[in-house]
């Protein structure tokens, strides 16, 4: 520094009486406020949305987290023979016609008597209310296993049974006593009995695999209903959507961003995909009900006619992200392949497509994850019917049985007034959200594996 610069203060006001760069006037301070304001509007925007999905999040894994736990009894039945198999023939046709009302029959007696032998009981108690306090699923699981190995008749076995709704429910905290006195489905003596069998070990909390692998259940025993035949479905239709959509996506978007003139037509398809990827997904129910059901004839609540009208729906958003994902290769990459001699068809296929490939998985990736959420064009098709039979093998035409999927049962549990199957809904939306991030996770690491930098 000179000592001409050092003797030479910087001014603090213009000589004409104009403000200095270094000092604030009005309208900068105004313009200076306002950007505090805006960034402030974005980062209170951004929390409030966090606040809400955390609440949303705590709502969903506070209700659903106690589905994948269910209160079970274990205890000793004597599998009488003149009940089970009067004629003492072991004969499969006589077996099968003992129905579940006899083994019902059977089970409570037995729960009864072994409650009896091991002095516990509640004084106002009957046996009716003991026995109504196992699954009404135990006598269909114990016929099951009869059946399957009738050796077992004359045995005594360790049975463990679902227990009631409603005692899962005190067990979990969802029903208390003074509930209990309001409730035709349960007795406050029913309740005491739970405390005591707690205690003697017989009934316990423990976690339901059955959640994920059992069908559908009847509004009279919602412990026993699963996730099992709506994740068979939905895995049906994600693997039919993604035959579907990926070729047919892929090859459209190649030729409407490569080869297509640019003319009056392809203006006019450009225009109807995006106007498709607005369309509400309630059209498509009902074009796939009036066009695969009615007209074409294929079955109700299959798992191909929900991959058709999801994939109708899902097309052109891959379109969308393929062409995008085609568009963000460089131009110097085609030129580059043209300049030493490929044809535009080894352009394509040898250069661009690989470069693209990342952004075309993950737009297909995304798209499937939305689709697996849709519910209002599966309720259209039937797939909201009442479903207990696991669909066969794709192999073995499985994917023409009756199915339904896990958005349809959340709906499905959350319409019925039992709070049991309330509970349940709430299950069903975390391993719907499972399955949402899983595939979100796989769009990130095909991503990252396949991405090229240039």
């Amino acid at each position: 520094m000179s000592d001409a610069t050092a003797a030479s203060p910087i001014p603090t006001a213009h000589p004409r009486g104009k403000s200095s760069l270094f000092e604030q006037d009005a309208l900068t301070r105004r313009r200076n406020a306002a950007e505090t304001r805006f960034r402030l509007y974005g980062l209170t925007a951004i929390v409030v949305s966090l606040v809400v999905l955390a609440i949303m999040l705590f709502t969903i894994f506070r209700d659903g987290t106690s589905a994948f736990r269910q209160a079970s009894l274990s205890f000793p039945i004597t599998l009488d023979a003149a009940i089970l198999d009067p004629n003492g023939n072991r004969a499969p046709e006589d077996l099968a016609k003992v129905t579940t009302i006899g083994y019902g029959n059977l089970i409570g007696q037995q729960f009864a008597n072994f409650l009896a032998a091991e002095g516990i009981a509640v004084e106002g108690i009957t046996d009716r209310d003991i026995s109504g306090m196992v699954s009404r699923d135990a006598p269909g699981r114990l016929r099951d296993m009869v059946l399957a190995n009738p050796a077992l008749i004359g045995q005594t076995i360790d049975f463990t049974a679902y227990a009631t709704g409603r005692i899962d429910g005190y067990l979990k905290g969802r029903v208390t006593m003074e509930t209990a006195q309001l409730d035709s489905n349960v007795s406050v003596e029913q309740l005491q009995l739970a405390d005591l069998l707690v205690e003697r070990g017989i009934l316990s909390v423990a976690f339901n695999s059955g959640f994920l692998t059992n069908p559908d259940a009847s509004d009279q025993r919602p412990e026993s209903s699963g996730l099992g035949v709506a994740i068979i479905g939905s895995l049906y239709m994600m693997v039919l959507v993604l035959i579907f959509t990926l070729p047919v996506g892929v090859a459209a978007s190649i030729y409407l961003e490569e080869f297509a003139p640019k003319n009056r037509l392809t203006d006019l398809i450009e225009v109807n995909i995006s106007n498709l990827a607005a369309v509400p997904s309630i059209v498509f129910g009902i074009l796939g009900l009036a066009i695969f059901i009615n007209f074409a004839g294929l079955p109700q609540s299959s798992s191909l006619v929900g991959a058709l009208v999801i994939s109708l729906m899902t097309l052109p958003t891959i379109i969308i992200a393929t062409r995008a994902a085609i568009r963000a290769v460089p131009p110097s990459i085609r030129d580059a392949a043209l300049g030493v001699g490929a044809s535009k068809m080894q352009t394509v296929f040898h250069h661009v497509l690989p470069l693209a490939m990342p952004g075309i998985l993950t737009g297909t990736i995304l798209g499937l994850a939305t689709a697996l959420g849709e519910t209002a064009p599966l309720l259209l098709i039937g797939m909201v019917a009442f479903v207990t039979n696991y669909p066969a093998g794709p192999l073995e035409g499985g994917v023409l049985d009756p199915a339904t999927a896990l958005p349809v049962q959340v709906y499905s549990w959350a319409s019925r007034s039992d709070p049991a199957f309330i509970e349940r809904s709430s299950g069903a939306i975390i391993v719907l959200l499972g399955f949402l991030v899983i595939m979100n996770v796989a769009a990130i690491l095909l991503r990252r594996r396949f991405e090229r930098r240039w």
